[in-house]
């Protein structure tokens, strides 16, 4: 199984951005959380951070022709102002 984790803008923040409103551990950090859950499960993970709503939709457009079975989606910022990525 194949699954794509896209993570939506400033995630790659997390850490270093108001860290006593958003935490301490960075967003490597939690990929690598996922990677150790997902290996014994045979589940390879692919993921993608993007700061731009086009660079996500592309991402999702894309990911059947890359085999991916499920996408895993924190679309941050664009939960409240993304018609595109909510469509």
């Amino acid at each position: 199984m194949r699954v794509l984790v896209l993570n939506g803008p400033n995630l790659n923040l997390l850490g270093s951005r108001e860290p006593d409103i958003y935490g301490h551990q960075t967003l490597e950090a939690i990929e690598d959380g996922l990677r150790r859950l997902a290996e014994p499960l045979k589940v390879e993970l692919d993921f993608l951070q993007s700061n731009s709503e086009s660079g996500l939709v592309q991402a999702i457009h894309s990911a059947p022709d890359r085999g991916t079975d499920w996408i895993i989606f924190n679309p941050a910022g664009y939960t409240h102002t993304s018609v595109v990525l909510r469509d």
